[in-house]
């Protein structure tokens, strides 16, 4: 049975499907009147009860996105859980949206190396005080201190942070977003890059977002004014990132019959939602590659959120699988694993643009000169939202009364 949930505790530890759960039934009651009139409110760490603190679990998904639009609408329906619904969109629309232009997540990772390298004198100064709560602005602080603690951050704090980084600190967006992603429970390469893209004015060509001092003021009930501090009216950056979208790559169901290993990522934990019918599971295996994150690595919050949200996966599957589920040291390991079970497959659940796809497509290389074959399971709820994502997110907004239909 689930303990209680506090709903205005955000307690992400443990990294486990039932803490997930109980955190989801705590909220549903706010999933429509409360979300839609307060979620722009930042009542601090101490009170999270206007907004889910879902994020960590659908990153993971030791909860997935279908599961909590599910609950919003069989509780409130559509109309009344509108907003919340929209908010759990927007993540999946980030990721198909980087799944459409996946050069836009290698030119970042380059660019990040290059924007440390590019560091020096009073600009690597105000890049190290920002990070360690210590500029000039009261409410920076208390953020940048508040990621680093607890590994989480209300979105619209996240949205001011970036823009007085970006255009207050005149700081490389990319080493904000770098910061973000090291430290962040709910981190993704596709939400966490394009949101602060978002906010530069990058993501949506010439709109950017600009933090004022009165808005602040007042989602923050007072608690932070930084009257006087702000860049004031600051221009969109500029980049030609963003190109044309790209086809959708096609994803071959995995062949039924073949003994097959199943790997489970860090960014998709849910064993159980997979469809696994008719496929001869000789194994369940689990990695962690955090740390391909970042060249800072990634924080031990981080990590230990990660790892447990794999190893709470693999618990789970060696319960209610009739294989044995194990933890591997790294991808290639799986050698040795396909050769004990003799094992003909690999399968994974799809993994987006990303660091665990970039680990995952190195190694798949290696088992495929194994003889091993290598395939993924693509959710159909990604299926259907991902090939509307080719421009902005209102053109997936429009579609979610179809999208709905489905669940």
């Amino acid at each position: 049975m689930l303990e209680k949930h506090d709903v205005r505790t955000a307690s992400f530890l443990p990294a486990s499907r039932a803490n997930a759960l109980s955190r989801l039934d705590a909220f549903t009651p706010q999933m429509a009147e409360t979300y839609t009139e307060e979620r722009n409110s930042d009542y601090g760490p101490d009170d999270r009860s206007n907004i889910s603190c879902l994020s960590p679990f659908h990153a993971h998904r030791l909860l997935t996105e279908q599961e909590t639009i599910a609950r919003a609408l069989g509780e409130h329906g559509l109309e009344r859980a509108e907003k919340f619904i929209q908010e759990v969109y927007w993540r999946t629309y980030f990721k198909g949206w980087l799944e459409l232009r996946p050069s836009v997540w290698t030119r970042y990772r380059t660019a990040v190396k290059q924007a440390i390298e590019g560091l020096s004198g009073e600009r690597k100064k105000t890049f190290e005080r920002a990070m360690a709560g210590e500029t000039d602005i009261e409410c920076m602080n208390a953020w940048a201190h508040e990621l680093v603690e607890t590994g989480y951050l209300h979105n619209h704090s996240r949205m001011w942070f970036a823009s007085i980084w970006t255009f207050t600190l005149k700081l490389p967006w990319v080493l904000g977003a770098d910061f973000f992603y090291r430290h962040l429970l709910d981190g993704d390469a596709a939400s966490n890059t394009l949101s602060w893209r978002w906010v530069a004015g990058l993501h949506t060509a010439g709109k950017n977002y600009a933090a004022t001092a009165s808005n602040i003021r007042r989602f923050t009930e007072g608690r932070f004014d930084p009257e006087g501090q702000l860049a004031v009216d600051p221009a969109p950056l500029e980049d030609d990132w963003n190109g044309k979208p790209e086809p959708l790559v096609a994803v071959p169901a995995p062949a039924r019959g073949k003994k097959s290993i199943l790997v489970l990522h860090e960014d998709d934990c849910g064993w159980d939602s997979l469809g696994l019918e008719g496929i001869d599971l000789v194994a369940v295996a689990g990695m962690t590659v955090t740390d391909d994150r970042s060249p800072y690595g990634a924080s031990e919050l981080a990590k230990r959120f990660a790892i447990e949200a794999v190893e709470d996966a693999l618990n789970t599957a060696d319960d209610g699988l009739p294989v044995d589920a194990v933890k591997l040291a790294s991808p290639s390991s799986l050698d040795d694993l396909a050769e004990e079970t003799g094992a003909e497959q690999v399968i994974y659940p799809y993994a987006p643009v990303g660091p665990v796809r970039d680990r995952l497509d190195a190694a798949a290389a290696g088992w495929r000169q194994a003889g091993l074959e290598v395939s993924q399971i693509l959710r159909p709820y990604d299926n259907a939202v991902w090939p509307h994502c080719t421009k902005g997110f209102f053109h997936v907004k429009n579609k979610i009364p179809e999208l709905i239909k489905d669940l």
